[in-house]
């Protein structure tokens, strides 16, 4: 039995995801058997190419390469979250994101991408990288779902409104590439998620573009004409590790073992990158820590990464 967890964040969550891996190594009793991190994915500050989540903040190259040269020695590997939907032919030279591929194009990295422009940059110019197809595209028909599974990439992830739906999922061909979103907070069958990514794609251009401009007024979105509307008044944006589980998509750690993986999935993600310490802490123990050591994980955990956080408060690299 493989569980293959795909987790958030390398550059915002370096701290608390070293301590996690650290507690994997020096207490695997602890742990599912089978359990292991496949992957990180997420992107570092001022990346244009950022989607699905915004990403403030600035981040300096020196900064970014100790981070991937780090997770490179543990040989996990770090998924870029290139899934901005907005983007435009001439944004593809952007200097960041490409010195970004650059560094880290090693045959074990992947990119998880939405725009097609930019997957079939990628895909030319920077050929190692394994591709992964976003759950941003909102592909909610078997038929369609069925077609990208035989594209060209590493992994599909699935839209969560075919969560818990068990006679779509038996539908899938190729279970063993489809990944899996466990704890969405999105609400099911939301209207307005495909807008949410696209005004997010644009507020992420908007906040590349003030970086660069070097300017000292604080950023102001109508100063740069965007919106994130759904964003601001959506509810469901601060749901906790609680209230996601009111969700029928939803779904339990033990879903994962007596009917996910039974069935032939072996792929499962965890969102959280713009998720509270505490919250992410109870994401990955709620589906990683068997149940029985739960409340000793928590204790451990919490102790080990605060001391790592007096020790050292900066990424390597000086972030």
């Amino acid at each position: 039995m493989s569980i293959k967890f795909h987790l958030p964040d390398f550059a915002v969550h370096y701290n608390f995801n070293r301590v996690f891996i650290a507690m994997l190594k020096n207490c695997p009793e602890y742990f599912h058997d089978g359990l292991e991190i496949a992957s990180f994915y997420g992107t570092f500050p001022q990346s244009l190419w950022n989607g699905g989540r915004l990403m403030s903040g600035v981040c300096d190259k020196k900064s970014a390469k100790a981070i991937v040269n780090e997770f490179d020695k543990l040989g996990i590997p770090l998924r870029f979250t290139f899934t901005n939907p907005t983007l435009k032919e001439e944004e593809l030279k952007d200097d960041f994101c490409n010195y970004i591929l650059r560094i880290a194009e090693n045959g074990i990295n992947g990119v998880i991408v939405v725009s097609p422009i930019l997957e079939q940059y990628i895909r030319e110019k920077y050929p190692k990288y394994k591709i992964t197809s976003s759950t941003c595209k909102r592909i909610t028909d078997m038929d369609t779902l069925n077609t990208e599974l035989e594209n060209n990439y590493d992994i599909v992830v699935l839209d969560y409104d075919f969560n818990n739906k068990f006679d779509q999922l038996e539908k899938i061909k190729n279970k063993s590439i489809c990944e899996i979103l466990v704890n969405a907070c999105c609400q099911p069958n939301c209207p307005n998620r495909k807008q949410h990514y696209n005004d997010i794609g644009n507020v992420q251009r908007a906040i590349c573009q003030y970086v660069a401009s070097r300017s000292r007024v604080p950023f102001d979105k109508k100063r740069y004409k965007v919106t994130d509307e759904n964003s601001d008044k959506c509810p469901y944006m601060v749901y906790d590790a609680v209230d996601v589980r009111k969700h029928s998509t939803h779904i339990t750690p033990k879903d994962i073992l007596e009917k996910y993986v039974p069935m032939g999935f072996e792929q499962f993600k965890i969102e959280g990158r713009t998720a509270s310490v505490f919250n992410l802490a109870e994401y990955y123990i709620y589906y990683m820590v068997k149940p029985e050591y739960q409340d000793k994980a928590r204790l451990v955990f919490y102790d080990q990464l605060f001391r790592n956080e007096i020790i050292s408060t900066s990424l390597p690299g000086g972030m």
